[in-house]
């Protein structure tokens, strides 16, 4: 097997992990623990980081070496905005909707939720999340809103969207939210106070993210170049 074709293999296993959530955003890449995986020496891995580097999905940060890319921004920044007024709206337009089954069901998530936090798995928390939220406004009678909401969450999508991983403290206030959701759509409230519950609910998640990535953003002269002791084993 050539050298290149080892490295595409490295590049497929490495790329194949972080698009499914396995490698989740700030997940250090020990290139000799991926090489002995993959039964090849670490040069061809170390080909493949570089590659991914250059797509933007990897990064390196002074005595951590190759780490997965914490989420842009700006990208996740106006993504979740704009989410938090759509699905705002949609939950609201939706309340009235929802039947008692509805809401059976989005509590029974949000108790799998919780139970979850013991073994906590970010990834497949957030597969509940959208499991939840999905109960509250997909009822919603306007599809225009409800095309945004799904474009917003398929974009988190593409954006690798793993908040939980790395602001673990944030699912436990997130259950509890959703409950404070719920109660106020049980007890008829005014679709304008379900809305701003349901936007609050979005941008706090957004600002313990955007509160992570600042601290732990790497600055400049922290980057080093292709040829640094950084990409090692």
């Amino acid at each position: 097997m050539s050298a290149e074709s080892k490295s595409q293999r490295a590049y497929g296993f490495i790329r194949a992990r972080i698009d499914d959530g396995r490698y989740v955003p700030g997940y250090r890449l020990v290139l000799g623990s991926i090489a002995r995986e993959l039964d090849v020496s670490v040069v061809p891995v170390r080909e493949a980081i570089r590659r991914l580097e250059a797509e933007g999905l990897v990064t390196f940060e002074r005595n951590v070496g190759a780490q997965v890319a914490l989420i842009k921004e700006t990208e996740y920044l106006h993504t979740m905005q704009t989410l938090a007024l759509v699905e705002g709206a949609a939950t609201a337009l939706s309340a009235s909707q929802l039947t008692p089954d509805h809401l059976r069901r989005a509590r029974e998530v949000n108790a799998r939720m919780r139970r979850s936090l013991d073994d906590f798995d970010p990834h497949r928390f957030t597969e509940l999340n959208l499991e939840f939220h999905s109960v509250l406004f997909e009822e919603c009678p306007n599809p225009h809103i409800l095309d945004l909401v799904h474009r917003g969450w398929n974009r988190m999508k593409v954006l690798r969207d793993s908040s939980f991983s790395f602001v673990p403290g944030r699912a436990l206030e997130s259950v509890d939210e959703h409950d404070r959701i719920l109660d106020l759509i049980e007890t008829g409230a005014d679709p304008l106070d379900i809305e701003l519950a349901a936007r609050r609910h979005r941008t706090a998640t957004l600002d313990a993210v955007l509160a992570y990535q600042s601290e732990h953003k790497p600055h400049a002269t922290d980057v080093p170049g292709p040829e640094s002791s950084a990409i090692s084993a």
